[in-house]
């Protein structure tokens, strides 16, 4: 007999004293770690990368290196992808979401170190995008791969990815909180102690790494200054509208560009077209480069000045109206050149952008009120840049919950708390209404394989078409005599109903149920009469492999009434589907979903 592996006796030592439940929270403090060391790794070199270019070159050199940076960018990440991950490296919350919804919680192994190669070149680079997505999507592979190699079952994969992404959330912002909120409202988890307790561990473990690594150097270090007035809070409704209406032009932009590079086939085209385009905005307004934060943490400050002295028309930033009007050209160009990145193929998050806009805009609404001598009182500047990302965070990524809890924790403190919510549920409630999908689940929400809090969508959503499709049904052909009928498929069938197809290319016809043939299948003087185009029938509904998702299937039953519904794809016959097997499906995988 072979010599058992260390790794095979680990398994065996495990199963035997340790319970499912405990392995699942060390597994839980492992992931947590592992996430918060991608992070660690990550924020370093894109940092690394940018010191180098932006600090030295653009800095010393000239200023047209801005121009030639993302190009450059762009260009070894195509390569890396091609040559070194030899995969498309997609972007880091939406391909979670789809490993969660559609591939039962498994991520390949590149996606462990797709995002750690190529989202540091882009983002040092120029790319005006964030390393939160690239960071969840790097910790959420871990996750995976780490569950799949302890043989976990689906349900505790998907719990162990969401724990990745709590604990790539909290080692990023220092905000353990909102990680644990986030994992729960974007991966749409069940909020019980079964889920809760490793998401805690994950968080808490993450956050101690960075800790570790980083001491306490935050990465957004607000002070709360001014406390709230409650005269305000009609201010902070009208930035919840503003914020509502910024949320829907910055996916209503992000997916118009989307769709002009999906035009572009050649992936070389994309990467000089793209590099070009943000090398022009980059060049021309400098705050786009890369994340941004530095531009927030000024703004926070209370110096925009820093922030916009390099503006190329070398505009008088005394003038309060001027600093204004270049800020909102930030808010209006910054989506167009995140956009841009994720066309050309640069790999990052939306997570950023989205804090840079909302906190920009923001900061100009209160410049704007504090200048208009609309009210005698000046409003706080600082408070409505913090409740402004808020806002853009609960309309853009459709996470109200996160968007208030990630602000209070930055904060140190509750103390904006109200406007928080004022401002997080008029954005999520007005955007949600306009626009059904954030940025990260557009596309699954389109498809219908997005997982939602609903759990009867959840359990549709999680099953597959082809375990239900059956195929042991006996096939007629239009042409088919009665007696062929009775005799080849009949006698040969222990169902009551047959496809009628086309002999040559296997087109559905019609259906012919016992039933329509049981007055005359025993008198044999209309066996050569009688062919099976004169008895079959149109079926109440047919179900397209393509297009139609469980949803839908399961509403055709309902509306139909049938027992049994033809499956064609591409219009050819492939089996069908019958109500008990797919009932009987959908109770199998509520139970696994639920335990």
């Amino acid at each position: 007999m072979p010599k058992k592996t260390f790794f095979k006796k680990l398994l065996i030592w495990r199963a035997k004293y340790i319970s499912h439940k405990q392995f699942v929270y060390l597994l839980s403090i492992v992931i947590g770690f592992t996430s918060g060391v991608g992070a660690v790794v990550l924020k370093n070199l894109t940092h690394f990368i940018q010191h180098l270019l932006e600090g030295n070159l653009v800095q010393y050199y000239h200023h047209a290196f801005y121009f030639l940076f993302p190009i450059i960018g762009f260009t070894l990440v195509y390569f890396i992808m091609k040559y070194i991950v030899r995969h498309k490296v997609s972007h880091g919350i939406p391909s979670t979401l789809l490993a969660i919804s559609k591939r039962k919680g498994i991520m390949k192994r590149y996606q462990m170190f797709g995002s750690i190669l190529t989202a540091p070149i882009t983002i040092g680079f120029g790319g005006s995008v964030g390393l939160e997505g690239p960071t969840v999507a790097t910790g959420a592979a871990l996750g995976s791969n780490i569950s799949r190699l302890f043989h976990m079952n689906q349900t505790t994969r998907n719990l162990l990815v969401s724990c990745a992404a709590a604990g790539a959330m909290s080692s990023i912002f220092k905000a353990p909180i909102a990680a644990i909120v986030f994992a729960i409202e974007v991966f749409s988890l069940d909020l019980t102690i079964a889920s809760l307790l490793p998401l805690l561990l994950a968080s808490l473990s993450a956050i101690l790494t960075s800790f570790f690594f980083f001491g306490d150097d935050v990465l957004l270090p607000f002070q709360l200054e001014d406390k709230f007035d409650v005269a305000d809070a009609p201010l902070y409704m009208i930035l919840g509208v503003t914020a509502a209406l910024v949320s829907i032009y910055f996916t209503d932009i992000y997916e118009r560009v989307q769709k002009i590079f999906d035009k572009v086939k050649s992936p070389a085209k994309r990467v000089v077209f793209g590099g070009i385009a943000i090398g022009i905005l980059i060049y021309f307004i400098p705050p786009l480069y890369g994340e941004g934060f530095d531009v927030i943490n000024n703004l926070v400050a209370g110096n925009p000045e820093k922030a916009l002295e390099n503006n190329f028309l070398d505009m008088d930033l005394s003038n309060i109206w001027v600093v204004i009007l270049l800020l909102a050209g930030l808010v209006v160009f910054k989506i167009i050149a995140s956009a841009i990145t994720f066309g050309a193929g640069g790999v990052g998050g939306i997570f950023a952008p989205t804090l840079f806009m909302g906190s920009i805009m923001g900061n100009c609404m209160a410049k704007i009120i504090n200048n208009s001598g609309l009210i005698s009182t000046p409003v706080s500047e600082s408070n409505f840049t913090l409740v402004g990302m808020a806002g853009l965070l609960a309309g853009v990524l459709q996470a109200p919950l996160t968007a208030i809890f990630l602000i209070a924790e930055l904060t140190g403190g509750y103390d904006l708390f109200i406007p928080l919510m004022i401002t997080a549920a008029i954005s999520f409630s007005i955007t949600k209404y306009f626009v059904p999908h954030s940025v990260y689940t557009m596309e699954l929400g389109r498809k219908g394989e997005l997982i939602t809090h609903d759990k009867d969508h959840a359990v549709l959503t999680l099953m597959d078409i082809n375990t239900v499709i059956e195929t042991n049904f006996k096939k007629v052909t239009p042409n088919m005599t009665l007696g062929d009928i009775v005799h080849k498929a009949v006698i040969k069938s222990n169902r009551n109903i047959f496809p009628v197809v086309e002999d040559k290319s296997n087109k559905l016809k019609g259906i012919i149920l016992l039933d329509d043939i049981r007055p005359i299948m025993f008198d044999q003087s209309l066996y050569d009469e009688v062919k099976a185009k004169e008895v079959m029938q149109n079926p109440p509904a047919i179900i397209n492999m393509e297009t139609d998702k469980m949803t839908v299937i399961m509403k055709k039953f309902q509306d139909s009434n049938a027992w049994n519904l033809p499956v064609v794809k591409h219009g050819e016959y492939v089996g069908f589907i019958s109500k008990s097997k797919l009932l009987t499906a959908y109770r199998r995988k509520l139970i696994n979903l639920t335990h």
